[in-house]
């Protein structure tokens, strides 16, 4: 076989194997309606019900042509008439209590999906959303389950109903006449070979559109999570047509899908219009011959009409499956992904409780989508309890990686973190997480009120224990002259309030969260003077019986710590105190001194 011909194979292969997980993951999904399996149940008996009054119409009316043909007594009329009406009666109700099952179980799934997806979507490592846009995953939360709803609600019964229709049809047409039944059966092949053939196009386009469609949502996230630097670089033409570029994209995967589906449904029409005057014409001979009655004749073209039509409908769910597999493939990526081993926080008297001693030991860290680039390298150095630790060293020495790594938001390389006598890894991470406050140079408001926000270090926390921590973080300065106080919504990412203001908060934060081991990495960096003094005179409240590493930009905010250790390139050049290093006269510490203070 030629090259050509080995990745045709290939490409065929893995699709097929998509289409395999794809059945494989939509099985998945029922899981999810097992606690509603009695009212799915009884959904399904409704559904199935109607669907036989339905097929149950065309025989009775054929019934009703040969007895007018007869000359029937009327009463014999009415009873069929009287038949007629109680089926349809039925139908009706049973269409409606299958409605409001369907409905109920849907939404209780689909609860039950988000529910589990946002759980699920919140315990994954940070190197998960290193690898996946903000855009994308929330175009997954929403617009793909989305999708499952439409399925769960209608798609999946109309498929249901088509299939009780389509092959109850052909039991009943062979029953009324088994050689006009061979006859018209004789073009079903070509139609299902038609939808196996355009529905593998519109599966894969369908996926692209959704891509697509994920992809321009991450424009439109992204664009307005950072309004004010698109604004600030007049970059609006800019987006506009980044994001115009990706809308034709869309558009045109939707398209392409579209004359797929154009051609799908008129193969359906030429076979099935086709197959339709030719079985009336084969039973108009067979009624010319004495072989069958009008009434049977009747009732079989309006079976060929029901099965025509219902095939033709196929067409439509077909397309609405192959989304609804797409959607599953992309959810179950997600689903797959393996997730930290997190717990509700534990009672305080069953937690490991750290002293604040921290040792590293042959330390090596590399992100993992850089695993060749070390950030930190052969890293050896121990903490002491309630003692303040300062980092100092150009961008990208690896600082701030001491603080992720001390979170365990990644797993060293090689090497170990130890805390007291246990190792990183052996710590629940919730027990180690709820113990450690990390205060960054960017601060992350959440959109609500301050006293939400303030509160995020301690759930159940009091109005007084709130207004404590706000005191001693020095907030109460300005909360007090906001008109609402403590219910001042703060606007997205606290964009209302002053950088200074905001670093207060999450110093409040940090307070009420009562840490053993505090980060604070460059948390004065970008203030003016004024609001730098009044976040350092929090922070140093703050760093009081904690051991406290300092990430430092300005080396005046570290010179009373009890140890500073500078990093170059991940490596650890010099630790000592401030005095210490300044003895150095050629080292790593006096230049970035003499550096900063010379400007």
């Amino acid at each position: 076989m030629n090259g050509h011909g080995r990745t045709a194979t290939a490409e065929y292969d893995n699709k097929k194997k998509i289409t395999k997980e794809g059945l494989k993951n939509v099985l998945k999904l029922f899981a999810y309606v097992k606690p509603y399996q009695l009212e799915y149940a009884a959904g399904m008996f409704f559904l199935i019900g109607a669907s036989l009054a339905n097929l149950a119409f065309p025989k009775l009316l054929g019934d009703l042509v040969d007895a007018g043909n007869k000359g029937t007594l009327s009463t014999v009329l009415n009873r069929l008439v009287l038949l007629l009406v109680a089926i349809l009666v039925i139908q009706a109700l049973f269409s409606y209590f299958r409605a409001v099952l369907f409905a109920n179980v849907t939404e209780k799934t689909m609860a039950d999906i988000r529910r589990f997806t946002y759980n699920h979507l919140i315990k994954l490592p940070l190197s998960f959303f290193d690898k996946h846009r903000v855009g994308e995953l929330n175009s997954r939360i929403s617009s793909d389950i989305s999708m499952l709803h439409e399925t769960f609600t209608t798609t999946l019964a109309d498929f249901i109903r088509q299939m009780v229709v389509i092959f109850g049809g052909i039991g009943l047409l062979i029953y009324t006449s088994p050689q006009l039944t061979v006859f018209m059966l004789a073009i079903l092949p070509v139609v299902i070979l038609s939808i196996r053939f355009f529905g593998r196009f519109i599966r894969n386009l369908s996926r692209l559109a959704q891509k697509k469609t994920a992809e321009s949502n991450t424009i439109v996230e992204e664009t307005l999570q950072g309004i004010r630097s698109v604004k600030s670089y007049t970059n609006e033409f800019f987006e506009m047509k980044r994001y115009s570029n990706k809308i034709d994209e869309v558009a045109a995967a939707g398209m392409k899908a579209g004359i797929y589906r154009g051609l799908f449904s008129s193969t359906l029409i030429i076979g099935l219009f086709g197959t339709l005057v030719a079985v009336i014409w084969r039973g108009a001979l067979l009624l010319a011959n004495g072989q069958m009655e009008t009434g049977e004749l009747f009732s079989f073209v309006i079976y060929s009409g029901y099965i025509g039509g219902t095939i033709g409908g196929v067409a439509a769910v077909v397309t609405r499956m192959q989304k609804f597999i797409g959607a599953t493939e992309d959810l179950f990526e997600i689903f797959e992904s393996e997730q930290e081993k997190l717990s509700e926080l534990p009672a305080v008297g069953n937690k490991i409780l750290l002293s604040g001693r921290i040792n590293f030991k042959n330390l090596t860290f590399a992100y993992p989508a850089r695993p060749g680039s070390p950030v930190l390298k052969n890293i050896n150095l121990e903490i002491e309890p309630s003692k303040v630790l300062a980092l100092v060293g150009k961008s990208g020495a690896g600082k701030s990686t001491f603080a992720t790594l001390l979170l365990h938001l990644y797993e060293p390389t090689s090497g170990d973190i130890i805390f007291d006598d246990n190792l990183i890894t052996d710590l629940n991470l919730t027990t180690l997480r709820s113990q450690i406050a990390l205060v960054p140079q960017d601060i992350f408001l959440f959109g609500g009120t301050i006293r939400e926000n303030i509160s995020y270090g301690k759930q159940n926390a009091s109005d007084e224990e709130i207004l404590d921590a706000a005191r001693k973080a020095n907030a109460l300065e300005f909360i007090d002259r906001f008109k609402e106080r403590l219910d001042t919504v703060v606007g997205e990412r606290g964009t209302q309030l002053s950088g200074g203001q905001r670093q207060r908060i999450a110093i409040a934060r940090a307070i009420l969260k009562d840490p053993k081991i505090l980060i604070l990495d460059e948390a004065t960096s970008s203030l003016d003077s004024e609001s730098e003094q009044l976040v350092q005179n929090a922070l140093e409240k703050l760093m009081k019986n904690r051991t406290s590493i300092v990430i430092a930009h300005r080396l005046s905010t570290i010179r009373n710590a009890d140890k500073i250790v500078v990093l170059e390139n991940g490596e650890i050049v010099e630790t000592g105190t401030h005095e210490e290093l300044m003895k150095i006269s050629s080292g790593a510490y006096r230049s970035l001194n003499e550096m900063q203070f010379s400007i």
